[in-house]
């Protein structure tokens, strides 16, 4: 069967790698593997998405929804020091390679989350439960549209619906793999959605609840 970097045990054999994430404002070194989204590079969508998003509220809670090895939760950290960041994801490796970035590049203000499908921490952990209940002021996302409309639908209804009534969330979508389709699902659901950036084939949406 196939490895997806959704699996929450990929059996991939692990073959360790680095990565440099260069923005303008920062430069983390990051330990990435196989097994996960992207291990070979910065994703393109995940670099529109810092590139162009302001930057997140000074303080409050901060979340990213599928962090992967972290470079998503590790750019809020850094650009908001005195917030606290969540990231979570389903894929254990990934939750794992993230923490060790966080240290790596010392970011204490950012925790990660290994999680059920449904949102719940996939551990026992009356801490991990109140971290992740939110609210949440801000919310970045590179979702894992490759999960399917009904699975992606499920997944951004439970995070969404942790926004703080004034937080707002940013996803990054690919053109070609359902963008605009997903912000009609956004604004016919009671999560009204506009189009910030456009560039290279992906869109960016920003997201409030009704």
């Amino acid at each position: 069967m196939a490895q997806h970097y959704f699996d929450s045990d990929p059996q991939a054999a692990s073959r360790p790698a680095t990565v440099d994430l260069v923005l303008a404002d920062l430069h983390l070194r990051l330990d990435t593997d196989r097994g996960m989204f992207s291990p070979g590079r910065i994703d393109l969508g995940t670099r529109v998405l810092l590139e162009t998003v302001a930057a997140p509220p000074p303080t409050g809670r901060l979340l990213d929804v599928g962090c992967g090895y972290g470079p998503i939760a590790l750019t809020m950290a850094a650009r908001a020091p005195g917030a606290r960041v969540c990231g979570v994801d389903v894929n254990a490796r990934a939750v794992g390679l993230a923490r060790r970035n966080a240290d790596s590049n010392h970011l204490d203000n950012v925790d990660f989350f290994l999680v059920n499908a449904d949102g719940a921490p996939a551990h026992a952990d009356t801490g991990a439960a109140a971290a992740l209940s939110g609210p949440f002021d801000a919310l970045w996302s590179n979702p894992p549209v490759r999960i399917g409309k009904p699975a992606l639908h499920a997944l951004l209804r439970t995070w969404l619906d942790r926004l703080s009534p004034a937080g707002s969330a940013h996803l990054v979508v690919q053109k070609n793999l359902g963008a605009d389709s997903l912000q009609r699902w956004l604004d016919t659901n009671g999560y009204p959605a506009e189009r910030t950036a456009s560039r290279a084939g992906f869109r960016v949406l920003r997201v409030h609840r009704a």
